[in-house]
């Protein structure tokens, strides 16, 4: 796949810009609370019962997408998919990364091995598309120096990506992930809208 083609955003039928952003993360992470949260439409999931061990975390999980949409003006709207956390459904990853603008891993601060399960994430994520993208800690109080340096060194992450505490259930703390995510990405916006202004 190629940057271009991964960072196209589409025309939408009524006029405007739909693009597209991929929630992804660990298992457990937050991912379908954080669209619930900020969809303007019902959001559409695949979950499933969970029968393993992990159970004790969640009773269900997503093992396909969830999808949800918010207007931002009558020229912007995004479309956010969520990725399945399991790596078994890695498949997904790909199929969801298509044309992306840009995503957001997500990442459960209060389990330690959540930001381990990410490395494997942003890996494949990484080699997809070269494509804007925010760590969010989800259930993350605040970012002290030394967690934000061993998040950054966990990772591999430079200096310019950003790494922001997210409060999953709270509207405001999402829509500044989205936000941070559609800065990090405005180049590709203004391609899209430029021909319009001319």
């Amino acid at each position: 796949m190629t940057l271009e083609t991964s960072r196209t955003p589409g025309r939408r039928r009524h006029g405007g810009t739909a693009v597209k952003i991929v929630v992804t993360g660990p298992f457990s992470a937050g991912k379908t609370t954080l669209i619930r949260t900020i969809s303007e439409i019902t959001v559409q999931s695949t979950e499933q019962d969970i029968t393993d061990d992990t159970r004790s975390r969640k009773a269900a999980t997503t093992v396909a997408m969830d999808f949800g949409r918010i207007t931002l003006d009558r020229d912007l709207v995004l479309y956010l998919f969520g990725t399945p956390g399991h790596e078994r459904f890695d498949f997904m990853w790909e199929i969801l990364g298509e044309r992306m603008l840009g995503y957001i891993l997500l990442v459960d601060s209060s389990r330690a091995e959540s930001l381990a399960e990410a490395v494997v994430i942003l890996v494949a994520f990484r080699r997809m598309a070269r494509v804007p993208f925010v760590l969010a800690l989800n259930r993350a109080d605040g970012l002290d120096p030394a967690d934000e340096q061993h998040v950054r060194a966990v990772l591999e992450l430079d200096g310019e990506t950003a790494v922001m505490p997210c409060d999953a259930t709270n509207r405001e703390s999402v829509k500044a992930v989205l936000l941070a995510v559609l800065y990090g990405a405005v180049g590709s916006l203004d391609d899209v809208f430029e021909p319009a202004r001319a």
